[in-house]
């Protein structure tokens, strides 16, 4: 179907919009001219931008197109994972958010410093570098291309338009006009979901009777206790091994993190946390009911031509069902393109943020407030040049843009599990931890591409049909690798290693941060645990106390670093206690240590403090 007039007004005011509030934010305030402002937006964000911006951080155009293609296929199972949302956002909040807030830290990747040493940041950082160039490339040309082959829009039109107006306003506006942007286009689209729910479940006879057929055809599915990995969805898979999947994107991520530090407090930050929960849970539900809205209507109403692909269904059912309505082909089209703009703008600052204070500050301490910024600016500007060409390389791969996108998803958990293994072991030394880093990437890699391979073997060598969005990917950075690993019909039972190449996707995460785990506490034992005089203990998760007196006291000891047990020491007090004005006895930012400028995090002092942990409120 060809866009009209209106159609091409509503996408054209979508990009307008979006750029004029990075030039507002350009223009206004200090207008950018600190690397605060730009890359924390100067610390006082509220807690609802924060939350939406979270939300849009990971709602990317692959789960707009992905999410309703899974319920379609394969019923309502995957609606379970919003049982993981409750502990995947509660965690960051209490534990997470904490640490990274009161070392007032701009890169998540400084807390590895300050927790192992300059080794390990970089191991960090470079992970997280090469994960998000991959992902900017694909999770701007796949929506783009899905839109070519459905609507005849212009490919490379397309491409270029997003690149180009994203970079625009994340060079020009900051982390601010990241965030401010995100809540336009999330209530984008919102808008363009509810009214293809609502516009298509009319056309069937109400959204009762979509809910009836849908019962009737077998896609209401009830909860699946079948504990087996290997299962691709049950309510183990989904409300377990999400968390962790969870855990990896609101926990550690760089992009997730940067919002919660441009809060204006710690509550703030943590109430935003609390915020997502019931977005998420809004943005999954509507996913659900156009998955089977689309399959009601397809049912009663066969598309045609038939889509190719999965990752075009939503689209064919969306430009047949809003035929008749000139504006809302527009209306669910810039829906797409926000989901688009929202992830890659994100991925922009996040890279220009860990580039800037990892790779570049520490080689150059003197750098002044004016050129840190221009240069942070330029940065942003040079990943989205970047971006662009690696859209261009996606288009170029083939059949192997399948691994590229599993290799990117593989990164989520082993970064996962290297913070645990800081925040949670005083034990672990940067031997320990750059060891287990590495083996969970090794991990990962054979796991993921292993089943890639295996899968491809089983369709006699070709290309599958179903892993260009064909399972849902919620928009994350570790769940995208589930459109390329496991077929979409049933296969025999696995035997041997091609069992192992079976585990489900949705525990990825766990698998792999808990391979980095398990090798770092046990290389950290055997090359020696951290000295407890070298240790500092803001670090440390202040909830380490109340998870250590569950062990036996030899064990305690040895975790924490064959000294003190941390709930035994006169330090330990109760929750209500302040040390030297500041909660939880983590002491003031000056504290044993001297603070760099301000927003640029902390360096370690001369005489590094004793371990002493105290207990905070869960």
């Amino acid at each position: 179907m060809e866009f009209t007039t209106i159609d091409y007004t509503i996408f054209v005011l979508l990009l307008v919009l979006s750029s004029a509030i990075g030039l507002f934010y350009a223009l206004s305030g200090d207008r950018q001219r600190t690397v605060q402002e730009f890359l924390l937006a100067n610390r006082d964000m509220g807690c609802l931008p924060v939350a939406l911006s979270l939300l849009a951080t990971f709602q990317s155009a692959v789960a707009i197109l992905g999410v309703p293609a899974e319920i379609y296929r394969f019923g309502t199972e995957y609606w379970f994972l919003g049982c993981s949302y409750f502990l995947g956002l509660l965690v960051p909040a209490h534990i997470f958010i904490p640490v990274f807030y009161r070392l007032r830290i701009t890169s998540t990747y400084e807390y590895l410093e300050l927790r192992f040493n300059k080794t390990v940041r970089v191991l960090g950082t470079v992970t997280f570098i090469f994960q998000m160039v991959i992902y900017m490339g694909v999770v701007l040309y796949a929506p783009a291309l899905a839109l070519n082959a459905v609507t005849g829009f212009d490919l490379w039109s397309a491409v270029l338009t997003m690149g180009l107006v994203c970079t625009l306003y994340t060079t020009l506006g900051g982390l601010k006009a990241v965030i401010w942007t995100d809540v336009f286009q999330t209530l984008v689209m919102l808008a363009g979901q509810l009214a293809v729910i609502v516009v298509g479940a009319q056309r069937v006879g109400g959204m009762a009777r979509v809910w009836h057929v849908a019962e009737q055809e077998g896609k209401i599915s009830g909860i699946d206790l079948d504990p087996n990995p290997l299962v691709r969805h049950t309510f183990w898979t989904l409300a377990v091994g999400g968390v962790f999947m969870m855990l990896s994107l609101y926990g550690v991520n760089q992009a997730q993190v940067q919002r919660y530090l441009s809060a204006r407090s710690e509550r703030e930050a943590k109430l935003s946390c609390y915020a997502v929960f019931p977005c998420q849970q809004i943005v999954l539900c509507l996913s659900c009911l156009t998955g089977l809205v689309m399959f009601v209507y397809d049912r009663e109403h066969p598309l045609t031509p038939r889509p190719a692909s999965s990752d075009q269904l939503v689209l064919f059912f969306v430009m047949d069902v809003l035929r008749d309505l000139p504006g809302l082909p527009g209306l669910f089209v810039a829906c797409l393109f926000s989901g688009c703009l929202s992830t890659i703008s994100s991925a922009f600052n996040s890279l220009a943020t860990v580039t800037m204070e990892d790779l570049v500050r520490p080689h150059f301490p003197g750098l002044s407030e004016s050129r840190a910024t221009l240069l942070s600016k330029l940065l942003a500007l040079g990943y989205g040049l970047l971006c662009l060409g690696m859209a261009y390389v996606s288009s170029m791969l083939g059949p192997v843009l399948q691994a590229a996108i599993s290799i990117f998803g593989m990164v989520g958990g082993p970064l996962l599990g290297l913070f645990c293994l800081g925040m949670f072991f005083p034990c672990a030394n940067p031997t320990g931890a750059a060891v287990g880093l590495v083996a969970g990437l090794a991990m990962a890699g054979w796991v993921g591409i292993g089943s890639l391979l295996s899968s491809m073997g089983q369709a006699g060598g070709a290309s599958p049909t179903h892993n260009s969005t064909a399972l849902p990917t919620v928009g994350n950075l570790t769940t995208i690798l589930a459109t390329t690993l496991l077929p979409p019909t049933p296969t025999p039972s696995p035997t041997g290693l091609q069992q192992f190449y079976s585990l489900s996707y949705m525990w990825y995460s766990a698998h792999n941060s808990t391979t980095v785990i398990v090798v770092g506490v046990l290389v950290s034992l055997l090359t020696g645990p951290t000295p407890a005089a070298a240790l500092d203990p803001r670090t440390i998760s202040p909830v380490v106390p109340r998870l250590l007196c569950c062990l036996s006291p030899k064990i305690r000891q040895r975790l924490c670093c064959g000294g003190e047990d941390p709930a035994q020491t006169p330090g330990h007090t109760d929750t209500t206690e302040k040390s030297n004005g500041v909660p939880n006895g983590l002491g003031p930012p000056g504290f044993g240590h001297q603070e760099e400028e301000e927003g640029q995090g902390y360096i370690r002092s001369a005489v590094a403090p004793t371990y002493a942990v105290q207990e905070t409120s869960f």
